[in-house]
């Protein structure tokens, strides 16, 4: 999925995330790790589209890549979930000028931004599952306003953006199993929302953004436990879910925000084993927050029944065994961008 031309074999992926800025070059085809580099980036500023914040964002974007050493001028870049509207339609079978065609018609009922002021993608994944003689369809959008704000803002640096694609969708090449065609969920926690995409065969069957981030959860800890944010931020990365330590305190302050995002993710797994009724969840991949959580994907595990994983964002990427432990360490903060240096293997 591409908003831009995406056939460019040199450049990097950049991830502008809310909670930092990540660039990843590979060398293609071999996907071997060339450089990294990470920015943090403060969320009111990620978030923002007032002038003086995106001249922030674009003078940090312009810092990090020189520091990297990146040279190409090529990237591909992330578009926020929050962003982008992402569905599956069911449309008859047609040839590519005629989809095209029906699709458009169809995308004004469907997409929540008007046609004219939108730009539109989409990608045939597979047979529809409820008839036989429609295909499914993965359609994505966002609207012109924001895709050209940030087109502008990243061309006035000199880069050349060869592609947008959105984020839940660039960290499903980097972080699903290949080899795996049975569904995998794949669960990242942000600051600000929580992505869950459902694959199933190499494709993408469904995709949600829920508003419950890391903040939320800090949020709870601060107010149920009676102290600042601050507090509250080591108490919770020191002992998530462990209902053992400090007499289960910490535990009992945030469970009730992740039982609410666990209660869409049920929802969510059901949705999706509604509309494909011979297909078994097979596993959960976290990343982001959710993969340094303490204990929450045993969390998970138990409250699912199902195997849970935590990504490993550079599980196709080669690099020397030197550099195993640095990378694995940062793994579930560059699901994104190495998704996005990844796009030549899509």
């Amino acid at each position: 999925m591409s908003f831009l031309d995406g056939s460019i074999s040199d450049f990097f992926g950049l991830d502008i995330g809310t909670g930092g800025i990540r660039v990843v070059k590979l060398a293609h085809p071999s996907n071997s790790l060339q450089t990294y580099a990470y920015m943090p980036l403060e969320t009111k500023i990620a978030l923002s589209d007032a002038k003086t914040d995106q001249q922030h964002i674009a003078q940090a974007v312009k810092t990090l890549v020189a520091k990297s050493g990146i040279r190409t001028k090529n990237a591909a870049v992330g578009l926020p979930s929050q962003r982008v509207f992402t569905t599956l339609v069911d449309i008859d079978r047609l040839d590519k000028g005629e989809m095209a065609k029906a699709i458009n018609l169809q995308a004004d009922a469907l997409i929540p931004t008007p046609i004219a002021e939108s730009k539109i993608d989409w990608e045939v994944v597979g047979d529809s599952p409820k008839d036989k003689t429609k295909v499914e369809v993965l359609l994505t959008s966002v609207s012109n306003s924001y895709a050209e704000t940030r087109l502008d803002m990243l061309e006035s640096l000199g880069l050349n953006v060869i592609a947008f694609e959105p984020d839940n969708l660039a960290m499903v090449r980097s972080l699903a199993a290949p080899e795996v065609m049975q569904p995998q969920m794949i669960l990242d926690m942000g600051n600000i929302t929580t992505d869950l995409v459902i694959t199933m065969n190499g494709a993408p069957r469904l995709t949600r953004t829920i508003s419950t981030g890391y903040d939320t959860i800090i949020k709870a800890a601060a107010q149920n436990l009676n102290i600042d944010e601050a507090q509250a931020t080591q108490f919770v990365s020191k002992f998530g879910l462990n209902a053992e330590k400090l007499e289960g305190q910490i535990f009992h302050a945030i469970s009730g925000t992740i039982d609410l995002l666990m209660s869409e993710v049920d929802k969510s797994i059901k949705f999706f084993t509604t509309r494909y009724q011979d297909a078994k969840l097979d596993r959960i991949i976290v990343a982001g927050n959710a993969s340094s959580l303490p204990d929450f994907p045993v969390y998970i595990a138990n409250k699912f029944n199902v195997n849970v994983e935590v990504g490993n964002s550079w599980r196709n990427v080669s690099y020397g065994a030197d550099r195993q432990n640095e990378l694995l360490a940062i793994s579930g903060q560059f699901a994104v961008a190495v998704g996005l240096a990844q796009r030549h293997g899509s």
